[in-house]
């Protein structure tokens, strides 16, 4: 089978993480990737090995230029099927074009950010299937109207023997700068309004006061990165918390962790989450989109009403008194990754669909 993928993220996290995932596993069980992207993006270098990748040029969901850009691709390539990964102008641009090209074409939603009835309607059409990556994403999908002959639910994977292996505190200190002492807490998550990280802001003077050594990590980048500084500085928490940017080392930093907060007010699923629990790290998060399929409450982690900033310092300041419990919710967290979201039964399931469409 030869599949033309189309992702336009440039950075290799989230969506396009797992984008690298589907493609190694395709080619390991024999069939052709070809990859369109940005060109020089990191997926495009990272996919190398497994996929013919097309650096395209690619400028968001203006970007009309884009249609017969991959229109022409297709029409050289000629795949079997496209599919299409992000919504970075590839959704509506990369439906068009295989529309136009007479190719069947897959569209995977990761995010579970509200549209309008209409624009499903318009823009779905194009699509002959659409993967959402988390029963929580397929919910909002078919509330907006979305035929429930068309959707389909491939989750989110995770290599989750990677993040397994024991943390090096004193490595981690020294490469983030930081005391090895103390409880350690981390948001894994872009700088943008909606993954919350005010909430956790909010919630951490009383936290602090109870553990004076108490570090808070946000690893990722993103447009709320000078508004983050100027509250952090503002609650006086400038000596309990980094913003340290995005890290292409979380492997080794998980582990290292006490606590995984992810207060986000939407989320598709949430891959840092997979990451945490596979680093066998306790989670509080927010009940919110496809969060509770990766955070079980009581399992491997604790969940909270979004943007509820008293229920999120009880839950932390419950499991940071409470060592043996934060041990076990680990435990169950590295078991639910292994066997609710592993890497082959992604792969398998969009096989699955890929099959269905071509019969």
């Amino acid at each position: 089978m030869r599949v033309l993928h189309v992702e336009g993220g440039r950075h290799l996290y989230g969506g396009a993480f797992q984008v690298l995932h589907l493609l190694r596993g395709l080619h390991a069980r024999g069939h052709e990737n070809l990859l369109a992207c940005p060109a020089g993006c990191a997926l495009g270098e990272a996919a190398a090995p497994v996929a013919r990748v097309r650096g395209l040029a690619m400028h968001g969901d203006a970007d009309l230029l884009l249609v017969p850009r991959l229109a022409r691709l297709i029409r050289d390539e000629r795949p079997d099927l496209v599919h299409l990964h992000s919504r970075i102008g590839a959704d509506l641009m990369g439906g068009i074009a295989a529309r136009l090209t007479g190719v069947p074409v897959v569209h995977t939603r990761r995010v579970d950010n509200p549209e309008a009835r209409w624009l499903v309607a318009l823009k779905y059409r194009l699509h002959d299937r659409v993967i959402a990556i988390s029963e929580g994403i397929a919910r909002v999908l078919r509330g907006e109207g979305l035929p429930p002959e068309k959707l389909r639910v491939v989750r989110s994977a995770v290599d989750w023997q990677r993040y397994a292996g024991p943390g090096d505190r004193a490595a981690a200190a020294a490469r983030l700068g930081v005391p090895a002492t103390g409880p350690w807490l981390a948001v894994v998550a872009q700088l943008i309004e909606r993954k919350g990280h005010r909430f956790l802001l909010r919630a951490l003077p009383p936290l602090v006061a109870a553990h004076p050594d108490l570090r808070v990590f946000f690893f990722g980048q993103g447009p709320q990165g000078p508004d983050l500084a100027r509250q952090i500085q503002a609650l006086g928490l400038g000596a309990h918390v980094t913003l340290a940017g995005f890290r292409d080392d979380l492997d080794e930093l998980l582990p290292c962790l006490d606590l995984l907060v992810h207060p986000a007010l939407m989320e598709g699923l949430g891959v840092s989450l997979l990451q945490a629990a596979s680093a066998g790290v306790p989670i509080v998060a927010s009940r919110a989109g496809g969060i509770p399929e990766a955070v079980r409450n009581g399992e491997n982690g604790l969940l909270v009403p979004p943007g509820d900033v008293a229920a999120l310092g009880a839950a932390l300041a419950a499991l940071l008194a409470d060592p043996a419990r934060r041990r076990a919710l680990g435990t169950g967290g590295r078991a639910l990754m292994a066997r609710e979201f592993s890497i082959d039964a992604m792969v398998e399931g969009n096989l699955g669909v890929y099959r269905e469409l071509l019969g």
